[in-house]
């Protein structure tokens, strides 16, 4: 899996706005088991000794089998404060979508994400022992709709220039088309992830930032499909579609970075319907996860041809 992975592809030009070089962690879909508990903290500790303006974990912080219980949950908290540096947390499927599962403790999937709100997006700051304030869409005093205020894990930060966005987008098809009740959330979130995103693509208009990243947890799955017709029982049809929208219009690097299927990659798997030419200034990049324990480093450089590099805790190295 990791012997031949392509190198990213420059970006589109606009990069020279970014006014300094810094770095940030990825980890994601880990740890799912006991052996794995050890070796994320592990991890961690080799992560501290980093320069580091934050890490961001792209969900599911347990397995889909594992009890989605309120220890575990506590217990993952904790494991994550040991960061030296910032963690920010977006939720995966394995976290609450998924809990209904009779292995998992058959909870309620949406109390389960309302304990998820309390523990770890408990205020402004970010989780970890230093920590960065995050703005949340649920505190936003643009949100349109009392509808938007619950949503405290949709939250973005700006870093010299960049903008990054996390979004609630999990998987197993984003917690559409299982009962009546999640397809309601699934119409409420879709809502309030489509004004975040699109209030972050209007301030990185607006204020000329460099680039924009967005984490999600689920990897929308970029068939080209979703182009040439809707598909009813796409979970992430109308996601594809903004992001794509906002990608064009922007002109600028975006970057996706989304866990899920648990394979390491870097590709650019947009593809725009009027030229059928892949847009290379969207990159996706996708996290380890079980049973692959690592975790990706980004460095933004304004001085480097290629604008961005990663490395991993393999030592693998690409766009340098």
């Amino acid at each position: 899996m990791r012997a031949l992975l392509g190198l990213l592809c420059a970006l589109a030009a606009g990069w020279a706005h970014a006014q300094a070089r810094f770095s940030f962690g990825i980890v994601g879909d880990a740890p799912y088991n006991a052996r794995e508990e050890t070796q994320f903290a592990q991890m961690l500790g080799e992560i501290n000794y980093e320069n580091l303006d934050f890490v961001v974990h792209v969900g599911d912080i347990k397995s889909g089998s594992s009890p989605c219980s309120d220890e575990l949950y506590e217990a993952r908290k904790r494991l994550f404060q040991a960061s030296r540096h910032p963690f920010i947390l977006v939720p995966g499927d394995n976290d609450w979508t998924d809990c209904h599962r009779k292995r998992a403790g058959e909870y309620d999937p949406l109390e389960r994400l309302e304990r998820l709100r309390q523990l770890f997006y408990a205020n402004e700051q970010s989780l970890g022992q230093s920590t960065l304030k995050l703005e949340h869409q649920s505190d936003d005093p643009a949100a349109r709709t009392a509808q938007f205020r619950r949503y405290r894990e949709n939250v973005r930060w700006l870093v010299h220039g960049v903008l990054f966005i996390g979004l609630n987008i999990p998987g197993s098809n984003n917690n559409f088309g299982r009962t009546p009740q999640m397809n309601a959330e699934y119409a409420e979130r879709g809502a309030a992830n489509a004004e975040w995103l699109r209030q972050g693509f209007d301030l990185a208009n607006r204020h000329g930032y460099a680039a924009v990243f967005i984490f999600i947890q689920a990897n929308p799955d970029f068939d080209l499909s979703f182009l040439r017709r809707a598909n009813p029982t796409d979970g992430y049809a109308a996601f594809k579609q903004e992001l794509l929208a906002y990608t064009l219009a922007y002109g600028k690097p975006v970057v996706l970075v989304h866990g899920d299927t648990h394979r390491f990659r870097i590709d650019h798997p947009l593809v725009d319907p009027a030229s059928l030419k892949r847009v290379e200034h969207f990159t996706r990049i996708e996290s380890f996860g079980s049973p692959f324990v690592d975790w990706i480093k980004v460095t933004i450089d304004a001085d480097n041809p290629k604008l961005f590099s990663l490395r991993t805790g393999w030592t693998l190295n690409y766009g340098q």
